[in-house]
């Protein structure tokens, strides 16, 4: 089984419209889906399938002793696709313990089905990033803003630490090295994951080779979702690098998705926008991504090379420019025929001004933020 963790650094960046629509794309290819709604303090996956809310779910299963598994896995009008609640009314139970989270993991572990997609909630808790390290194939979902890059930026550094903390033994010389970097901040802020490795290597060899045998499974991919102009994909650059060079990671790109006002039209409509509007670009975006998710699962020979995660960055900016292209075709096309009218056109263009004014506001608020990270090396 595929299991497709997929992750935002922060919310409001379409992860769960991600999640949704490739589970629905990657069922009509014909593998038999999961998708799994993790996000527990706020479960919204049920309104994307259009399935009616109150049914039983993972709270469901880990509060009440006599609840199965089985029981909360749904069928849905979907080709191959079931899907998990995630019950967020039950109170609490966004905090796991320890022991509910291993018996959830267990249990999604043996689902029956080809592919698992687990969308998961927003931020970098232990529990968002022991999911997500629920298999190397992890995908995380970000927006050209630059806090959202930045906070994809630091959940994959989260997520490697978490990492190197399971991979060195508790009493390991690698162990007691890290606990001393962690009283030293400025030390640990300033710290290069190759680096440290290195450091490690030279006195615990062990703990090295269990770090590497660790990160030779981990190969997490990127999507940059809601692009608005395709100069957007450019911005992507800097996290590849930062991953690089900081954390030793080689983050692989799997596509890009413009912003698309049907996605609100199709969530009131209770239908996934492959449904609701097949052909529309950012429909034609997620069904190309799906495809080559599908790839990963027909050959999983691991982690690409160098090379070939520079190519999917080239890739990724070649489909902007095409989607920007064929987006601003159908706007041509509607205007031709009559179904959009000029003054839809204006207040269109309208609405984008607006937005982009809140986006230059929100990004003078972080820019503080911003400018320390950057001086880091998007280190914390």
């Amino acid at each position: 089984m595929l299991i497709l963790p997929i992750a935002g650094g922060k919310g409001g960046v379409g992860k769960s419209l991600v999640a949704a629509n490739l589970a629905v794309a990657i069922g009509q290819s014909g593998c038999r889906v999961v998708l799994a709604d993790l996000d527990l303090g706020a479960s919204n996956q049920h309104l994307m399938l259009g399935i009616p809310a109150g049914q039983k779910g993972i709270g469901t299963f880990l509060t009440d002793p006599k609840a199965k598994f089985e029981d909360v896995i749904l069928h849905t009008e979907y080709k191959n696709l079931r899907f998990i609640p995630g019950d967020a009314e039950i109170p609490g139970i966004a905090n796991l313990g320890s022991g509910q989270k291993r018996k959830l993991i267990r249990r999604l572990g043996s689902v029956d089905s080809d592919v698992l997609i687990l969308d998961l909630g927003a931020g970098t808790s232990y529990n968002v990033i022991d999911f997500f390290l629920m298999s190397g194939n992890g995908i995380v979902v970000t927006n050209p803003t630059p806090i959202a890059i930045v906070n994809a930026y630091l959940f994959l550094k989260n997520a490697v630490f978490r990492i190197i903390q399971s991979s060195f033994g508790k009493k390991s010389k690698a162990a007691e090295y890290l606990e001393s970097l962690r009283k030293d901040t400025p030390s640990l802020q300033k710290l290069y994951v190759p680096a440290l490795i290195e450091k490690v290597r030279s006195f615990d060899p062990n703990s090295y080779n269990a770090y590497q045998e660790a990160m030779s499974h981990f190969h997490p991919r990127i999507i940059l979702n809601m692009l608005q102009d395709p100069k957007d994909s450019d911005k992507i650059n800097r996290l590849r690098i930062s991953c690089q060079q900081y954390l030793g990671l080689n983050l692989e790109h799997l596509g890009i998705a413009y912003r698309d006002d049907l996605q609100d039209v199709a969530l009131g409509s209770r239908l996934p926008i492959l449904v609701y509007k097949p052909n529309s670009v950012l429909s034609q975006a997620l069904y190309r991504i799906a495809d080559k998710i599908t790839q990963i699962e027909d050959d999983p020979s691991g982690p690409l090379s160098k090379s070939e995660v520079e190519s999917g960055y080239n890739e990724a900016e070649l489909e902007a420019a095409a989607d920007f292209e064929s987006k601003m075709d159908y706007i041509e096309d509607l205007l031709h025929s009559g179904a959009l009218s000029t003054g839809d056109l204006i207040e269109t263009i309208k609405n984008q001004q607006l937005e982009i004014s809140h986006l230059k506001k929100e990004n003078m608020l972080y820019k503080s933020k911003l400018v320390k990270a950057m001086h880091q090396g998007y280190r914390p």
